[in-house]
């Protein structure tokens, strides 16, 4: 939200590190669009669906990703790189590890750098986002929207959210997600414990507000989600598959030498 793919202050500094660190690594950062201003734009306009099916035929024509890759996602580009995953890995080259930097992945309730979760303005403006989240046009129109979690109201949000409800197969189960997400060695999940952007912070390890209301957070174990198993978390879990890494800064701010050592080295270099 807010950046993209190439650009030599974020993503693009990204990029030429890694190339320093692993020579001869090949890197395709995901342009969706055709050009740095569409692809910053379409981060808050382009219906996050579409951008999924775009993203997967990028990859899909890619020669050198065809026999395999790591895929590393950030922010919210972390929830649409594994929706990316669960709909067309089995038409992608083999996805060894999925690795998300402050990820939304059960979706957000709360607004960035609004302060603690109970201020009553923030709770008011986040209510006033809630009452137009799930009308059509807003889903279509503007990416957040997509991903917006009401707590208060899981009817709603799963009858009407048009994209994280649906990855994380809280209606139907589709299978084909849960296959494909199962197949990877590694998801591994990185949490900004200071986290100002994203509410509840939790969701970046895939835990959520308990139903019902907005102030107690139940971890991914304690969610409906993994003791129903409906993504297949938990036989990744028990599997060893799963990864919980945290860093104490804010969101996305991580030092260079705890990302060689702690991601680079165990999940890249492989």
């Amino acid at each position: 939200m807010g950046d993209t793919c190439c650009t030599p202050f974020s993503l693009g500094v990204f990029k030429d590190f890694v190339e320093k660190q692993i020579p001869g690594v090949y890197i395709n950062s995901l342009m969706i669009g055709n050009s740095v201003v569409e692809d910053m734009e379409n981060g808050f306009f382009m219906y996050a669906n579409s951008q999924v099916d775009y993203a997967c035929a990028k990859v899909a024509e890619d020669p050198k990703l065809r026999n395999g890759f790591n895929a590393i996602g950030f922010s919210q580009g972390s929830q649409f790189l594994r929706a990316l995953v669960q709909r067309c890995g089995h038409k992608l080259g083999p996805i060894r590890n999925l690795i998300t930097l402050g990820g939304q992945h059960q979706g957000v309730y709360g607004l960035p750098h609004c302060g603690a979760y109970q201020h009553a303005t923030c709770d008011y403006v986040r209510r006033l986002l809630n009452y137009a989240a799930y009308y059509g046009w807003v889903q279509k129109s503007l990416v957040q929207a997509t991903y917006w979690h009401d707590p208060l109201d899981e009817v709603t949000y799963k009858r009407y959210s048009e994209f994280i409800a649906d990855i994380n197969n809280e209606r139907e189960v589709n299978v084909t997600y849960v296959t494909n997400l199962k197949s990877i060695d590694h998801f591994v999940m990185v949490k900004f414990d200071n986290d100002s952007m994203v509410q509840p912070r939790e969701t970046e390890w895939f835990g959520f507000y308990a139903p019902g209301q907005a102030t107690k957070v139940l971890g991914l174990r304690d969610t409906e989600l993994y003791i129903k198993d409906r993504l297949g978390l938990k036989a990744m879990d028990k599997a060893g598959k799963l990864v919980f890494l945290s860093q104490p800064g804010d969101h996305l701010r991580f030092d260079r030498q705890w990302f060689i050592d702690v991601i680079l080295k165990p999940y890249l270099l492989n």
